[in-house]
């Protein structure tokens, strides 16, 4: 009961902090760096050792110079994310900027599906909320739920507030049943790491076997819809740009498991041109091929 009341004075904090312009949510970011890299350590030891795993090639001052990076982009991004609770749709549309959507309107008017593919990388959630903005067709985002259900509720609501459907990636293929009649674009990010049990398909990413889900891959290669990869570039302190990129527009010709082969490297690609803004302190790593 403590706990319930004490999530939902976070959450009611987090709506007040959201209020705020970001210039001076960014101030506050700049607080919060100091406090997760130098005083905190939060997940220091994961981030430095996925870094040094990922760029064997690099050395240890360029590897320390990505770490500092990505924690600054870090509380930057914690801000960013707040702010989505009361952000506005101008506001929205202002900071998101997409190139090649055209290419999804002809698919769209055709009355065609499509799967869109990207990773936790830049401000993902900012990205989906602009996009279900920019689209025709209605934007349906596959995602794990949080364990925390007052705070999931709260993510929900910002997530879904201009009309996106968010859908529990076990819910994925009766959600397609349910919408089966009008053209969707279908989200995943597919880039988390699996559970165990579904840790069935390694493949090489960032120089290392990774254990890979295969949700994209099933359902494109089951209703050979295209897939599209989202590649996020930021372009400063909260502005992005995104290239829409065609990863495979006819699933039914490729191989077993080239789709995900195809997905990680361009995902591999984006990371390697900027690396401080994917989500390293993520332990993606923790499943070992046998």
């Amino acid at each position: 009961m403590i706990k319930r009341g004490i999530t939902h004075v976070g959450v009611f904090f987090l709506y007040l902090l959201s209020l705020l312009p970001l210039q001076l949510l960014f101030f506050f970011a700049r607080l919060l760096y100091y406090l997760l890299y130098y005083i905190i350590g939060y997940r220091k030891k994961v981030v430095h050792q996925n870094l040094i795993n990922s760029f064997p090639e690099k050395s240890i001052t360029e590897i320390l110079d990505i770490e500092k990076k990505y924690f600054r982009y870090l509380a930057l991004l914690i801000f960013e994310i707040i702010k989505l609770a009361t952000i506005s749709k101008k506001e929205a549309l202002k900071r998101v900027k997409f190139r090649g959507l055209e290419q999804l309107e002809v698919h769209f008017k055709a009355g065609e599906s499509i799967l869109a593919c990207t990773g936790h990388y830049g401000n993902w959630e900012l990205g989906t909320l602009a996009l279900g903005l920019n689209i025709s067709a209605k934007t349906i985002v596959i995602f794990k739920p949080l364990s925390n259900k007052i705070f999931g509720n709260w993510f929900d609501t910002l997530r879904t507030q201009y009309g996106n459907i968010f859908v529990a990636m076990k819910q994925t293929l009766r959600c397609m049943a349910t919408y089966r009649t009008e053209p969707t674009l279908l989200c995943f990010a597919s880039d988390q790491s699996p559970a165990r049990e579904e840790a069935r398909y390694f493949t090489d990413f960032l120089n290392q076997p990774t254990a890979a889900l295969l949700g994209v891959e099933k359902i494109a290669k089951q209703t050979n819809r295209p897939i599209y990869y989202f590649k996020v570039s930021p372009v400063q302190k909260g502005y992005y740009e995104i290239d829409v990129l065609p990863l495979c527009l006819d699933p039914s010709k490729t191989e077993t498991f080239e789709i995900t082969n195809l997905h990680f490297k361009f995902l591999e690609d984006t990371i390697n041109e900027q690396p401080q803004y994917w989500l390293w302190s993520h332990n993606r790593w923790k499943f070992k091929p046998e």
